[in-house]
């Protein structure tokens, strides 16, 4: 009885497991537009330089700096 059970469920088994499995083998789509590349200016980066003591407790002021 156990090698019957054993006989019948097991290619059921297997073969539902590789029915569910969801694998899909499938082709690349077609490109049908193409793409160029585009130059962009971009505004030059700006950080802020803070305030700080120099040489002979002068303070220098912050300032904007361009990168």
């Amino acid at each position: 009885m156990n090698r019957i059970r054993r006989m019948v469920f097991t290619p059921l088994l297997v073969a539902s497991g590789m029915a569910l499995s969801g694998c899909i083998v499938a082709g690349p789509r077609p490109l049908h537009h193409r793409a160029y590349a585009r130059t962009v200016s971009v505004a030059p980066v700006r950080v802020w330089v803070p305030g700080y003591w120099g040489p002979s407790r002068v303070w220098v002021a912050g300032r904007w700096r361009d990168r």
